[in-house]
């Protein structure tokens, strides 16, 4: 180990030269404080004495101000102390002016507010704000992205992505009677009701990404030579398919559809959970009273077992059912090489040009005739409850009362309302206005609602006043 000088050659320290030892010298390296000839008298230190080197490590000791046994920043707090203090909120407590602080002396941002109470704690907060800048800031940017990603069409982008939101995988296909169609020509109601379902499935699915395709049933006209004017939306979903070779799933509706609730996703409400919100086996709801499963030992286990095979995945076309059976004025098909046969089997002219006089629902009944008869169909068939996508007004299916399996409920928030067979003895313009009306109210925004509820607060001021006036 080098050393600064070298060792006492003398017992108990101290060196045989006067001229070697002197007080001022600091074992450290560095100079001690300059002292005064009469601090060294007192202190027994004169130039005639015999400084020791223990007595010299002990005065240079005491010169540094702190014993020479106690350790420096020993302890968490020790060393932190000062970080830990400035990083505390301080408060004033007393009124007394403090000059060193020029925001009391008139020189600062609040000199216009006097000293008030006001002004203290505008600077109170304006310091916090400053302490707190950096979390402020990315508090701020969190709530700008969130207002841009809605403002913006970034959401729909972001819904629509295959790889996102999955909204390009459904397309929505609606059944609009432009222009009048092959049995007969619309009037001012029937306008006004295409108008309003066209207007509400625009809009549910712009809001979610999904494809909207508006079938314009005038031009269906090439069926009227064989009364087949129910039939094309067998070919309507097929040119769908090419039209849209990405999507996966075809939601077809009825015009006198309307959707109550736009804000659930296709989805979150049923496709997430596929198993879950649909069912094989037909005897859960079997209104047509249909023998299920088949019984054949010719068939594989699938078409004999009641449930399929189990599978999500196995599922191509989810029908309701109301209290006549099938019901296909909102129903899923899902692009499969099995769609493409049932399709290619489900248009087939024979067929049609042999029962077309039995079958009173066309199409529908068609597709009752093949669930019944073809075992292939059923592993690839699932049933969904009726008020998932397809409610009933009172209405329809009224004879034995309000059934909670077929008709819409306010208290449940139905997704979907379809106002079948309203041309029959109904009016179909005043159900589809109620509906639409009530689902307004049932989607107001909180602001909305507020502006509602002022608006009938001062109506009912102003009927109590009116009906004070009267009786005066």
């Amino acid at each position: 180990m080098s050393l600064s000088r070298s060792p006492s050659p003398r017992r108990g320290g101290g060196w045989s030269s006067p001229g070697l030892t002197s007080p001022y010298d600091n074992v450290s390296g560095s100079a001690s404080p300059r002292k005064t000839y009469g601090d060294l008298q007192t202190n027994g230190l004169s130039s005639g004495d015999n400084v020791t080197w223990a007595k010299a490590k002990a005065r240079s000791e005491e010169v540094k101000g702190y014993p020479s046994f106690t350790t420096r920043n020993n302890g968490f707090f020790s060393r932190h102390a000062r970080k830990i203090s400035t990083s505390l909120p301080t408060f004033r407590m007393t009124g007394r002016r403090d000059f060193s602080d020029k925001e009391r002396l008139g020189r600062g941002r609040w000199a216009q507010m006097g000293g008030s109470r006001t002004g203290r704690f505008l600077a109170y907060l304006g310091r916090m704000m400053w302490r707190l800048r950096l979390r402020l800031g990315i508090l701020l940017a969190f709530v700008l992205a969130i207002v841009l990603f809605y403002v913006t069409p970034m959401h729909r982008a972001y819904r629509r992505a295959s790889f996102l939101g999955g909204g390009s995988k459904f397309v929505v296909i609606l059944a609009a009677n432009q222009g009048g169609g092959v049995m007969e020509w619309k009037g001012a109601r029937e306008w006004a009701i295409e108008r309003d379902s066209v207007r509400n499935k625009k809009k549910y699915a712009k809001k979610w990404g999904y494809d909207l395709e508006i079938v314009d049933m005038s031009t269906k006209k090439r069926y009227a030579h064989e009364w087949r004017e129910s039939w094309e939306k067998v070919d309507t979903i097929r040119n769908c398919m090419r039209k849209y070779p990405k999507a996966e799933w075809f939601w077809w509706l009825d015009l006198n559809t309307f959707i109550m609730e736009p804000s659930y996703p296709l989805q979150k409400h049923i496709f997430n959970d596929l198993l879950g919100n649909t069912y094989r086996d037909i005897n859960v709801y079997n209104p047509l009273n249909i023998s299920h499963p088949f019984e054949s030992p010719h068939l594989d286990p699938s078409a004999r077992s009641a449930n399929g095979d189990g599978r999500a995945s196995s599922i191509d076309l989810i029908i309701p059912q109301d209290c006549g059976g099938f019901n296909l004025g909102s129903f899923f098909v899902h692009r499969s090489i099995w769609t493409d046969r049932l399709l290619d089997i489900w248009w087939d002219p024979v067929g049609y040009e042999q029962k077309h006089m039995e079958w009173e629902h066309k199409e529908q009944d068609a597709m009752e005739h093949l669930y019944i008869n073809q075992p292939w169909i059923r592993p690839h068939t699932a049933f969904i409850p009726q008020r998932k996508i397809n409610s009933f007004p009172m209405g329809a299916c009224g004879e034995n009362g309000e059934d909670s399996r077929i008709h819409y409920s306010e208290r449940d928030r139905d997704f979907v309302v379809n106002m079948a067979g309203c041309e029959w003895g109904r009016d179909c313009w005043g159900e589809m206005y109620n509906y639409r009306e009530l689902s307004n109210k049932l989607n107001r925004t909180p602001w909305e609602k507020f502006k509602d509820g002022i608006s009938d607060r001062i109506k009912k001021i102003r009927g109590k006043k009116e009906e004070g006036a009267e009786a005066g």
